[in-house]
């Protein structure tokens, strides 16, 4: 019987409960598929292989190992990295890659991101569609050996992903910092030491390292490696605080995100960071007499396309989701691009995300001047957002069509690029709404901005009850 892998392999990655939706089993056809849907057909012969820190972890690679070289493709294994790490050596080494990896999700999973060459994303329409489909196919009638069976290798890569990402970024002549970083217990701690320590052998910098949790542990002892809940963000506020420390840094699971607490021990959130980022990126190309393109999604904050306006760069709005934004990366020769879900994304770093790189950023603009971090973040958060807020609903379709009747309005502008974006943004008083269904649960995603804070929630407030109306 052929079984049906769509809760398995999504649009985007894989992920699922170890030992129920993903086995090493499903894990070996998985490794086949992307050989014959991805790999051999673009010429490849040789695949990159990484994982987290979770229990589950070396198997499953053992497993996608198995399956790849079943049908003729060599593997290099480069053990524990970080998702940024896996996406380094797809670049540094120009082979394609399997990050073995459920980013936050809690402990009872794990799942894969897999790329192309040079880190390009494979996403439903870029042929995760077919391995889902030729995976079923070999769970239901078996995997064909290849004649010459690909053979397996292992490498250690972390020296050189902290080479090169201090390459892009130069801390050496900052002023001193202190910065408790908070890994969650993921990979976070095993890839800190070695970029902003000397743990790969790379000069001290002037920083101090205050760490939380940096004990690789995949069942997440203290608290969940998924910094955009709040509650999983405390323990690092507490610890800004109490050190008087100049920043927090809070990565998730696989640590291609990043998400900072300045000194008062408040969130920065990551419009923020894309603006601030952003313009550096942007300084640097117009710098070097060309025109910068910066991508943002289109829930970002509308400072970041009116502050890189301003600067001289050219925004370009893009649907939430890696895929999407990678896509728009490489075909306009984006130097950056930024979600307000905290993945940053640098066409120096092969157009693909890593928070690491823009924590060293982030790390070297504050470590450049004098000011605190919420001071020198203050102008790129100059209105008022609700956040991402989560309504469970039966009838998605039938809750949107409430709050466009909500707004019914002529003078509001409606955009259908990613769900529905209602926009009084061009006339007073100023505020914009996203609405989006998600792809795997019931939920709506209602994100919301305002000139003022008074007007966000008169806006939010109406959205919601139109939502959550029975």
């Amino acid at each position: 019987m052929r079984p049906d892998l769509s809760s398995l392999i999504k649009s985007y990655d894989v992920r699922g409960i170890v030992g129920v939706s993903l086995t090493v089993d499903v894990a070996r056809a998985i490794g086949a598929a992307f050989a014959d849907a991805v790999v051999l057909p673009d010429g490849e012969s040789q695949v990159v292989i990484g994982r987290d820190m979770r229990d589950s972890g070396p198997a499953l690679v053992e497993a996608v190992g198995e399956g790849l070289r079943d049908r003729g493709v060599d593997v290099i294994d480069i053990g524990l990295c970080s998702t940024d790490g896996l996406y380094h050596a797809s670049g540094a080494l120009e082979r394609p890659g399997v990050m073995v990896t459920a980013s936050h999700n809690p402990a009872a999973y794990n799942g894969m991101k897999l790329c192309r060459r040079l880190a390009r994303a494979v996403g439903e329409n870029t042929g995760l569609g077919d391995v889902r489909s030729l995976a079923a196919d070999y769970l239901a009638d078996g995997i064909p050996v290849a004649p010459d069976r690909g053979d397996a290798v292992e490498r250690d890569m972390l020296a050189d992903y902290a080479a090169f990402l201090r390459s892009l970024v130069d801390l050496s002549a900052n002023r001193p910092l202190r910065v408790v970083v908070d890994a969650a217990n993921a990979m976070g701690g095993y890839t800190v030491p070695a970029v902003l320590g000397t743990g790969a052998g790379l000069p001290e910098l002037p920083l101090e390292i205050i760490p939380l949790y940096f004990e690789l542990d995949g069942t997440f002892p203290n608290h969940e490696a998924n910094p955009l809940d709040p509650a999983n963000l405390v323990d690092l506020q507490a610890a800004v605080r109490e050190t008087g420390a100049d920043i927090g840094l809070a990565f998730d699971g696989d640590a291609d995100r990043c998400f900072a607490v300045d000194e008062r021990g408040e969130v920065v959130p990551a419009s923020a960071i894309t603006a601030l980022v952003g313009l550096r990126e942007s300084a640097r190309e117009l710098a070097a007499g060309r025109t910068p393109t910066v991508i943002h999604n289109l829930i970002s904050s509308r400072a970041v396309p009116e502050q890189l306006t301003a600067a001289g760069a050219t925004p370009v709005r893009s649907r939430v989701g890696h895929s999407y934004i990678k896509a728009e990366m490489a075909r306009l020769n984006a130097v950056f691009g930024g979600e307000h879900s905290a993945h940053f994304y640098f066409r120096d770093f092969f157009f693909a995300d890593s928070g690491m790189l823009a924590a060293m950023h982030v790390l070297a603009a504050l470590g450049s001047q004098e000011r605190p971090l919420s001071a020198l973040l203050e102008s790129h958060s100059p209105y008022a957002a609700s956040g991402e807020i989560n309504s469970t609903v039966e009838d998605a379709s039938a809750a949107i069509a409430r709050v466009r009747a909500e707004f019914a309005d002529d003078s509001i502008e409606v955009d259908e690029m990613d769900g529905v974006t209602l926009s009084h943004w061009h006339a007073e008083p100023r505020w914009w709404i996203n609405i989006r269904a998600s792809n795997t649960e019931p939920l709506l995603r209602l994100n919301c901005e305002a000139a003022e804070p008074i007007e966000m929630e008169r806006v939010r407030d109406a959205a919601l009850a139109a939502i959550r109306h029975s």
